[in-house]
């Protein structure tokens, strides 16, 4: 860190997807609430809201969610999308209608990370799955209520 600031400010990161990205790609995705440290996600009239999205964006074919978590400040999902060209906008717009539904508020951007050839989502699945383990919400994945998986 510089000894001058106090404070770096956050780098805005591009979400622009090369041109080669084919549709099928898979993304792991991190939407931080703002903010951090303050439940707004993990309450159930809010994750109905949430949840009824991510399934209307599944079902319309917006997106192929594979899985989508929510933690008391963060959400994760792993996404796939028929234009992975549209990813930032789909998302700005998930984010706008949660703010405007739900009054969350939502840090700028959002942290997305393609699954390359040798990743296996299962395994980021998991990941995901483990992250109220990991913070001591629960002993169990499967003890976490707000989590969602498409059937089949």
């Amino acid at each position: 860190m510089n000894p001058g600031r106090s404070r770096s400010r956050r780098k805005r990161l591009p979400h622009e997807v090369p041109f080669w990205i084919r549709e099928g790609a898979i993304f792991f995705v991190t939407i931080c609430a703002q903010p951090r440290g303050v439940n707004q996600l993990c309450q159930p009239a809010r994750w109905a809201t949430l949840l009824e999205s991510v399934r209307f964006r599944h079902a319309r074919g917006i997106w192929h969610c594979l899985v989508f978590l929510a933690m008391p400040d963060h959400v994760h999902a792993l996404v796939s999308l028929p234009d992975p060209s549209d990813w930032e906008k789909i998302v700005r717009s998930w984010k706008a209608f949660a703010a405007k539904r739900c009054g969350v508020r939502w840090q700028a951007g959002f942290f997305d990370h393609r699954l390359r050839g040798g990743e296996q989502w299962e395994l980021k699945a998991r990941y995901i799955e483990e992250n109220p383990v990991r913070k001591g919400f629960v002993s169990r994945p499967a003890d976490w209520i707000y989590l969602w998986k498409p059937e089949g």
